[in-house]
């Protein structure tokens, strides 16, 4: 009876944090941090659409777009500040929403002719500086550059890297960390006086292992892309879902409790049931097309309904990509007239929500 009245006192005092029980333990959404002028819409966009629709995790991808106290340098322009994260994280806790932020680390360090702020402020950091960033980018080009990579093997940059983590962490109160991943084509260079001549895969899972070992000492989860550690060549896949630079057989190097963000954007490809069967947990994430997302989420039931208990809780569930500003996802969901001319990011996340409460309708009947 204790027990019974403890509970009623919890549901009346917090009636959010009792909700029905989902299919899958992962209902997200990736999507960058808003500006500073945009949180007070995006906190009115948590609590009116996203908690409504299921959603439990929130991946924010946050980069340099923080005042952070421990690198002041870091700061992009006009940054989110404490008082804006505690507004995002109170609402998200209102509604029982996990928040794991992101900064992206080792690629995505440059894009098309502009520096990241890591590298901008420590050019030492980088892992090609002989790479010059063209006034004009295009693609392909003669330097093979997409993104430009920090060097894993310089002896100050995790000092930089984990204040950054750390902070960005504790503001959030958040239980694990995104660290991107994805796309590193600048690794292993022929040029850098530390990481040449060593085995890509080997140094992928290096620097996986290094910033898992240290969010795991404090109790966190590094999550991950899932793309380098999936051989382009064996799953027909092109350069950037895939890797086409030997780093797929980290797979078999870095801690199985790195969480894996599966992404595929023009089928429902089947790897999610590769990394659970290597051991790690997997979220399948869409981004602009609502029939992959319907089939991601059906694929990610199936698997799970078909493997054995301890396979089956590998597979988390599914997570919506979102990869334009926050502020114009806000604008395309109010004005379903807004398209953006890759797809449709809106319909495509109310096409994988949709087909989460189906299925969790279904399960509840039966």
């Amino acid at each position: 009876m204790k027990k019974i009245l403890c509970s009623l006192s919890l549901f009346l005092l917090f009636p959010f944090m009792i909700s029905a029980q989902s299919v899958f333990a992962v209902n997200g959404l990736c999507i960058a941090a808003p500006d500073h002028d945009g949180v007070e819409k995006f906190v009115e966009f948590i609590d009116k659409e996203l908690a409504p629709a299921g959603i439990n995790t929130l991946v924010l991808r946050v980069d340099y777009n923080y005042a952070y106290t421990s690198r002041p340098e870091l700061r992009n322009d006009n940054p989110l500040t404490q008082a804006d994260v505690k507004k995002i994280v109170m609402v998200s806790k209102k509604h029982g929403i996990d928040i794991v932020p992101q900064v992206n680390l080792f690629g995505h360090q440059s894009w098309h002719s502009d520096l990241e702020k890591l590298l901008e402020v420590y050019p030492e950091f980088d892992e090609t500086p002989h790479v010059k960033l063209p006034e004009k980018y295009e693609w392909p080009n003669d330097d093979g550059l997409y993104c430009k990579s920090y060097c894993p093997r310089h002896p100050q940059v995790h000092e930089v890297v984990f204040d950054l983590m750390d902070e960005i962490v504790e503001v959030f109160e958040a239980k694990a960390f995104h660290a991107g991943l994805d796309e590193v084509f600048y690794i292993a260079d022929p040029k850098c006086p530390r990481c040449k001549g060593a085995d890509p895969a080997a140094l992928f899972a290096e620097e996986v292992t290094t910033l898992s070992n240290h969010l795991e000492a404090d109790g966190k989860k590094l999550w991950i892309w899932g793309d380098r550690l999936i051989d382009a060549s064996t799953a027909d896949l092109g350069m950037w879902e895939a890797s086409m630079n030997n780093t797929a057989r980290a797979i078999d190097m870095i801690p199985k409790t790195v969480v894996i963000c599966d992404w595929h954007y023009e089928r429902a490809v089947p790897t999610p049931a590769y990394f659970a069967l290597k051991g790690f947990e997997v979220i399948a994430c869409p981004w602009r097309k609502p029939k992959v997302a319907e089939a991601q989420v059906q694929m990610m039931f199936d698997f799970k309904n078909n493997s054995t208990p301890q396979t089956g809780e590998k597979f988390l569930g599914v997570m919506h990509t979102v990869w334009s500003p926050a502020g114009k996802f806000l604008e395309e969901f109010e004005n379903t007239s807004v398209k953006d001319e890759r797809g449709s990011q809106v319909d495509c996340f109310k096409a994988m929500t949709g087909a989460v409460k189906k299925l969790d309708d279904q399960v509840s009947k039966n």
